[in-house]
């Protein structure tokens, strides 16, 4: 039909022969010539056609576009075949009724001038049917991505197979999965699969803007767009970019590329989207799963923790009581520096069993409000002289920043832990960034519930930590140092004294790129208080008169060990095991002037309730509590009208909390 003739004009009979509908065009877009199918498949009567706009055949708004696309076209005519644009074009009817059209167009001369011939074809049918295959075709591929889903172990293992899966449903040339910058790394290919990219290709600038699909219909019409893609395009085709979004950020973004312009409608689009939506999706609850998982190793290994660290502080309460007992038998010289060595290790003991209990968050705290600037600036002025000439540590405090509500001395001691572990992982010098701000936390997240914190984070450059490593970073004991140069707890401790304050611990590393620990704590509300522990007078004397103290704990060596020291400070001693004997006793005996009593007594009454039943029984009468077990010893230190002596305990500071208590006025 794009012969130099008219065809229409001198073979009549095979214009109206054609099964297409057939529209001769002046260059004024009139229409000359239509044949009886065209005026059937519009509604309009025999002959009404001609010498009307073409435009009249389309929809109104469509009208003022297809008289820009007929000017150009007529400008340059060429050869046009049926669907060479993808696009879907419509028509309308008589009756205002639109329906879906293909249409192709041939340049035609005649002894009047240039025309030009439209063949108009009805797609209505074919394309309700081809559109129904393909998105029931797309349905059952975004079910068996979710399918994937849930038999995939990994993110990474589910990030392999969806390129493929995504090109073969599409029928595309390329498929990547793009990770977002973020903490100050590149973009970069997760996975990829077709010719045009691979995992050694450096993204283009990729940040959080691209929150909507992106795409370009034809990439050789729209070279500009092409430019900024964050993947480099082929020189035709068409492109697209749907993002992966992770709590309202660009974590990443699916992209696909063909060598069709105009290949991805809105079908295909909409995989793309439902793919980086599964994609999300699991990302954060295999995220959240593995949070939780170390939530409650972490826990575990608390719990244990804890109740070691009980066990342990009343064995050294009987290894230092034996070793002040022996201090009175032993006369040489000699002895006495053994002794006081076995003393030295007891109290390495304890430091030790305090680690442990800050660990396992049961460690005692004094919370108040800390100028956080000021800290950090001492801090600062003291680790200068300790980190060395190769190493400069940096800080940077935002102006105007609240006070933390937080015992000072172990926020001191974090900081400290902290940033030696972050010189540790320099060994040729760098830079430490210390680094304090507020923050909002909008959502809730592992450790952490919304609300206002400081954060205080520590970041270095060094050698980082692969996943294996970070992933047990805060257990105790767990150290690559090695035993001669770290204990393992650092970490531990810094995590349980941050959960403990109502806050967190939060580390980020990665292997050759560096460390970033970031430290959150309760901001002061302006009504927080420091727990004041009671003074006592040094210089008075502790020597007891004779009077009666009643001694309750489960533990034998312990017990004897308390009576011990009592007996040697004066004091006549009575010593039961549990809370129902020692009830028992002062029932019987209205001479006992202290209950002296161990918090956790073992199966059945503990050690606090002893104290309300015994002064139920004897109102005033003097109470003094101990316990290893910080849990406990907070509990019972919060109570009103109770003292309490944490162990392990000398024997000067015993026989004093006795004296102090049987003193106290009533």
């Amino acid at each position: 039909m794009s012969a130099s003739t008219l065809p229409p004009l001198g073979i009549p009979g095979l214009f109206e022969a054609v099964p297409d509908a057939l529209l001769v065009v002046g260059v004024d877009g009139r229409i000359i010539h239509a044949n009886a199918h065209t005026e059937a498949l519009f509604g309009h009567p025999r002959g009404s056609l001609e010498g009307r706009e073409i435009e009249e055949l389309m929809p109104a708004a469509a009208r003022t576009r297809h008289r820009a696309y007929r000017d150009r076209y007529m400008a340059q005519p060429h050869v046009r075949p049926m669907g060479a644009t993808g696009q879907t074009l419509v028509g309308l009817r008589s009756d205002g009724s639109e329906f879906a059209i293909e249409i192709a167009l041939s340049p035609l001369q005649s002894a009047d001038g240039p025309r030009f011939l439209a063949s108009v074809r009805d797609i209505s049918g074919t394309q309700r049917v081809r559109q129904a295959l393909a998105r029931a075709r797309y349905d059952a591929i975004a079910a068996r991505i979710g399918q994937l889903a849930l038999e995939a172990g990994t993110v990474a293992e589910l990030m392999e197979l969806l390129p493929g899966l995504l090109a073969d449903a599409l029928g595309v040339d390329s498929v990547a999965i793009l990770a977002a910058p973020r903490d100050g790394r590149p973009a970069g290919i997760r996975t990829a699969t077709g010719p045009a990219w691979h995992a050694g290709i450096t993204p283009r600038p990729f940040a959080g803007e691209h929150r909507e699909p992106w795409i370009i219909e034809d990439i050789a019409a729209d070279p500009s767009g092409a430019a900024l893609f964050p993947l480099p395009l082929p020189r035709s085709g068409s492109a697209v970019m749907v993002p992966v979004l992770e709590r309202h950020r660009v974590a990443g973004a699916l992209l696909a590329t063909t060598a069709e312009a105009r290949r991805f409608d809105h079908d295909a689009r909409h995989l793309l989207q439902s793919a980086a939506t599964t994609l999300a999706a699991f990302a954060r609850q295999r995220r959240a799963e593995e949070q939780l998982a170390h939530a409650h190793r972490l826990d575990a290994i608390g719990q244990l923790t804890g109740g070691v660290a009980h066990d342990f502080n009343n064995l050294l309460t009987v290894m230092s009581g034996s070793l002040q007992l022996l201090e009175t038998e032993v006369d040489s010289e000699a002895g006495r520096a053994l002794l006081a060595s076995a003393l030295r290790s007891v109290g390495r003991g304890a430091e030790l069993t305090g680690k442990l209990l800050a660990f396992a968050r049961r460690q005692r705290l004094l919370p108040r409000e800390v100028d956080v600037p000021a800290l950090l600036h001492d801090i600062g002025q003291v680790l200068k002289r300790t980190l060395g000439d190769a190493v400069r540590l940096q800080l940077e405090v935002q102006a105007g920043l609240s006070s933390a509500y937080v015992d000072a001395g172990q926020l001191e001691a974090a900081l400290l832990n902290l940033v030696l572990n972050a010189r540790d992982a320099l060994p040729r010098g760098g830079v430490i960034v210390v680094a304090a701000a507020e923050e909002q936390v909008a959502h809730a997240r592992a450790g952490l519930v919304p609300g206002r914190y400081l954060r205080l984070s520590v970041s270095d450059t060094g050698r980082g930590m692969p996943p294996d490593v970070l992933a047990r970073a805060m257990e105790p004991f767990f150290t690559t140092k090695g035993r001669e140069r770290g204990s393992g707890l650092g970490l531990s401790m810094v995590h349980g004294f941050a959960r403990q304050s109502g806050g967190d611990l939060e580390i980020d590393s990665r292997p050759d790129v560096g460390t970033e620990a970031r430290l959150y704590l309760p901001v002061a509300g302006g009504s927080g208080t420091a727990i004041a522990a009671a003074a006592t007078d040094a210089n008075a004397s502790s020597a007891g008169r004779g009077e009666r103290v009643l001694v309750v704990e489960d533990d034998p060596a312990v017990r004897a060990i308390s009576a011990a020291f009592l007996r040697a400070g004066g004091y006549a001693v009575e010593a039961v095991g549990d809370a129902e004997a020692a009830l028992e006793r002062l029932r019987d005996d209205a001479g006992i002037a202290l209950l002296f009593t161990d918090v956790m007594l073992g199966p059945g009454m503990d050690g606090k309730r002893l104290a309300q039943q015994a002064r139920a029984l004897r109102p005033g009468l003097p109470v003094l509590l101990t316990s290893g077990d910080e849990e406990h010893a907070a509990e019972a230190d919060a109570t009103p009208g109770l003292r309490l002596l944490r162990k392990p305990w000398r024997r000067e500071e015993l026989v004093e909390a006795v004296r102090t208590e049987l003193a106290r006025p009533r």
